[in-house]
């Protein structure tokens, strides 16, 4: 599925209403199907306000946003959305979580079975299927959270920062095991973050915004082959033409004053 911004403005009502909050001018862009696409900027720069309005959860102010064509008016059956805080019922195993959606959609008891542990196998929880999201690891709540969601076969998968609450040993794993689901899969992708290795890694092209109120500045293509890898001369070049986009993007940094990333 294609994915389409035409001029999007998006205000919040703050303090009780009676002010708004301008969050994001005038945004355009186009994400072609089975595209690997990264938002990347500061916290507050309207990254994850994309990522809601094109899923329906959010409405714009101005402009339009459109899946192959169709305005988005509200939640859309071809998109699933990978939260960072895993979003799991704590009172169900791993099964249960993975199987939850598809329960909502058929009562064939049979073929749910067969998908949820096709997609547990996925990515690679096998062994865990009884298990209560209390005895998993940071990590492997996420497994769970993405597999879960690949489960109602999306065509297009929206990423709000799911691996920014992991360790760095764990993060790369599982941007690693992302890469593999999407060649499989073949979903368009819209993932959020502010690590630039991590857009990087993962993207074909990086959408580089400034901060709040957010605007797209630049896009930075990334024309590597897959596998990566993390230590090639061309993806750290790559890594390197990013940042200073970033740093233009940001005047904060761009004065030295000191900007967590």
């Amino acid at each position: 599925m294609q994915i389409e911004l035409k001029h999007v403005s998006k205000t919040y009502d703050v303090e009780g209403g009676r002010k708004q909050l301008l969050a994001l001018r005038d945004a355009s862009l186009s994400v072609a199907a089975q595209e690997f696409v990264c938002l990347l900027g500061p916290s507050g720069c309207g990254k994850s306000t994309i990522l809601k309005m094109v899923a329906g959860l959010e409405k714009t102010r101005d402009g339009e946003v459109t899946i192959d064509g169709q305005s988005v008016e509200s939640t859309h059956p071809g998109c699933g959305m990978v939260f960072q805080e895993y979003a799991l019922f704590p009172w169900h195993t791993v099964e249960q979580n993975v199987a939850f959606g598809l329960e909502l959609h058929s009562h064939d008891k049979a073929a749910i079975h067969k998908k949820v542990a096709q997609f547990i196998r996925l990515v690679g929880l096998q062994g865990f299927e009884k298990a209560l999201p209390r005895q998993l690891s940071g990590g492997m709540k996420q497994r769970v959270a993405i597999a879960r969601v690949l489960a109602m076969s999306p065509q297009v998968l929206l990423m709000d920062e799911p691996f920014g609450a992991l360790d760095s040993f764990t993060r790369m794993e599982l941007q690693e095991e992302l890469v593999s689901l999407w060649e499989q899969q073949r979903f368009s992708c819209l993932f959020v973050t502010h690590d630039i290795d991590e857009a990087v890694y993962l993207a074909d092209r990086i959408v580089v915004m400034s901060p709040r109120p957010g605007s797209i500045k630049t896009i930075v293509s990334v024309p590597l082959s897959r596998p990566r890898k993390r230590t090639d001369a061309m993806l750290l070049e790559i890594r390197n033409h990013v940042l200073e986009q970033y740093e233009r993007s940001n005047p904060l940094l761009a004065s030295g004053v000191e900007y967590q990333i």
